[in-house]
Formats: C-alpha cells, structure tokens, sequence
C-alpha cells in the first residue's frame, strides 16, 4: 500500500498520521517516477527461464537431436562402391528394425546388369538367410525372370526399399522409408542398370512417390534417371493368381523394352 503526506502538517501531526498509516500497512513511499511492475516481473520470468535452460556449472549443453534423413544422405554419399554402402547401412543405428532383424538384406544377384528388381522389405526368409527373395515368392520370381531369359545368377541385380524385416511382416512405416531412401538412391546410381523393374506398392511409394499398383502396373514411367515399370509382388500373385496374366504382359514389355535399348 502506497500513500503520501500533505505537506503542510506540523511535526505532530505528520508523525501521529505516519503512525496510523504504519498501522493500515502503508509501509513504501511513493517515489517520483511510476514504477512499471508488468515489466519488472517480465524480466524476472526471462531471467528465470534463462537459468533453467543454462546448462550446470562444469556440464555441457545438450548436443542437438540428429536428423536421421541427414545422417543417412550423408553416409550414402561417403560409399564409392557396393562394398562401402553395405558398411554404411550395416552401421547406420537409426533405423528401429535394425535391432530386431537377424541380418541385413544387402543384395542379390550380377553387380552392373542391365535390369535392377527393387522389392519391399524382407520376410522371415529373406532374414533368415540375407538375400532378397528366397522364400516362395523368390521361387515365383524367379520362373518369372526365366520365362523371359532372365536369372538372377546371370542377368539381374535384386534389393529392397528397406534392407531389415518389419517385426510380423507388417508394411514399412513412412518413417523408416525415408530414413533408408537416401540409401536406395545411392545404391542404384552404384549399381547402375539400364532400367528398374519396382515391384509392389511399398516400392512405388518409395521411389515415384506414388501408390495404387493395380493402376501403375505396367506403365513405363521413369525413376532415378532410368525407365521404370511397376509390377505386382510376387507375394501378391501368390495369393491372386489370376492376376498372373496381367504380370506376364509386363513381364514381355520388359523383355521387349530390353531389346530396344542401346
């Protein structure tokens, strides 16, 4: 409580109204200039704040939270062959599934052939043994790649969106996609076919930011800087065999579009 004395009181008079105003609380002169008291608990809350942010006395601050797109861009750069990508991503400790997958899908098939196959993520099969599909739709693909010439052991290169299972074969998550995208980039422009064959929805997400492969099957688009055809998972005619026609036609556009490349 804040008050004044009038001026022309006597000694008495002043001293017995001090005392009353003493007693009602009245215990701060009034100064000459108004007192900002908004501004004043502004500055002890800025303060406050900026005592609980500062790092302890002897401790460092916190470094800031790594960006697992960046780390993987530039880990995907640093690999000049096959061999050091494979480091790289066996190194890269962002990626969740990592942790619960027993190896790391890397590759399958010829280095440097013309025809480059990009599936999914591996099943429980792939992950048993670390190639890409070994399991019955590694067996369908391959009477696929057969029927046109076509072997793995010879004339196709295989990989994956992702190179770790997904617990209980559940699809990617959009996360991890991104994550290990930068690595599916750099793994093409080393292996470097004449053109990619995308197999599945998850693939074509991936790598033309696009989905529905009841739609894009078929139709020659362009990814990485090459021709590319989506085409339905192996896993999927399994269950939809009627869908095998289907994938055949794709299977002689890719023989034919093969042919007429230089």
């Amino acid at each position: 409580m804040e008050t004044g004395i009038d001026a022309g009181m006597d000694w008495f008079a002043a001293r017995a109204a001090l005392d009353w105003q003493l007693e009602l609380g009245a215990d701060e002169a009034i100064g000459e200039a108004p007192v900002d008291r908004f501004a004043i608990e502004a500055g002890a809350q800025a303060a406050r704040s900026a005592l609980v942010a500062a790092p302890a006395p002897g401790r460092m601050a916190p470094a800031p939270e790594a960006d697992p797109v960046q780390d993987a861009e530039a880990a995907a750069r640093g690999a000049a062959t096959l061999d050091q990508l494979r480091d790289a991503m066996a190194a890269f400790d962002h990626c969740d599934l990592k942790r619960g997958a027993r190896n790391l899908v890397f590759c399958d098939g010829v280095p440097g052939a013309r025809v480059m196959i990009v599936g999914e993520a591996p099943g429980r099969d792939e992950d048993r043994q670390g190639k890409p599909f070994v399991g019955r739709a590694g067996q369908l693909l391959d009477r696929m790649l057969g029927a046109i010439g076509l072997s793995r052991a010879e004339s196709v290169y295989i990989t994956n969106v992702l190179p770790w299972r997904p617990p209980q074969n559940r699809d990617p998550k959009p996360t991890e996609i991104a994550m290990m995208l930068p690595f599916l980039r750099r793994h093409i422009a080393l292996a470097d076919p004449d053109l990619l064959v995308i197999v599945g929805n998850i693939s074509c997400n991936a790598l033309l930011g696009r989905t529905g492969i009841t739609r894009l099957r078929g139709q020659w688009t362009e990814a990485e800087g090459r021709p590319a055809i989506p085409m339905f998972h192996p896993a999927y005619l399994l269950r939809q065999p009627r869908m095998k026609r289907e994938t055949w036609a794709d299977l002689l556009s890719l023989s034919a579009k093969l042919k007429a490349l230089p």
